[in-house]
């Protein structure tokens, strides 16, 4: 099983998709579109975490930026109805520490928000996923459900300004824990964390 690839990014003809050169061999590999604005220039050295999919049919590689991301890729993909290519959308959508958050306070509204992902699903993923993301080793935001929209709306938005998610997410959490008290919009954190992120 291939577990990792190291080479040189021939081309990311998709936003889904992209060619590795590991030593005149060319992997297509899929990624997620969290991973695919991480990505180095085509030329470009670059290293993926890979998950081989094998199938009677035909094989598949899954990469992704971090481990996080491969491992959560993983358990998602034992969940009933779902299959990579969602499992991907999933972690496209959100950070990792978002959605462990998300399911861990059974925020169902904010999961069928996902591309592809109806209430059913979302709430299939809440009862399925309980009590198996605590071996992440990461820090899994401390926001509740409450400011969890807030939250996500305001990472979109800065997504799409084209800042980094990474970032970000630290940057968010702390704004939202700061102002805690106050009845914060949208418009008011990404009007401060624009102040934070822009430095």
């Amino acid at each position: 099983m291939i577990a990792l690839l190291h080479g040189t990014l021939v081309d990311a003809p998709l936003s889904q998709e992209v060619i590795i050169d590991v030593n005149g061999v060319g992997y297509e590999v899929l990624v997620p579109s969290s991973t695919f604005s991480r990505l180095p220039r085509p030329g470009e050295e670059v290293t993926l975490f890979i998950y081989t999919q094998v199938r009677e049919d035909a094989i598949t590689l899954f990469g992704f930026m971090s481990k996080e991301e491969k491992d959560l890729f993983k358990i998602l993909i034992n969940v009933s109805g779902v299959g990579g290519k969602l499992a991907n959308s999933i972690l496209g959508a959100m950070p990792v520490e978002s959605f462990c958050t998300a399911v861990q306070t059974k925020n169902s509204a904010l999961l069928s928000k996902i591309p592809g992902i109806g209430k059913r699903t979302a709430e299939r993923l809440t009862v399925e996923l309980a009590g198996k993301l605590d071996s992440f080793d990461i820090a899994v935001a401390e926001i509740g459900a409450k400011d969890q929209s807030l939250f996500n709306d305001t990472m979109q938005a800065l997504s799409q300004l084209g800042f980094k998610k990474e970032h970000c997410h630290t940057v968010l959490q702390e704004l939202i824990a700061e102002h805690s008290s106050e009845n914060l919009t949208v418009e008011d954190l990404l009007r401060m964390a624009l102040g934070k992120v822009s430095r």
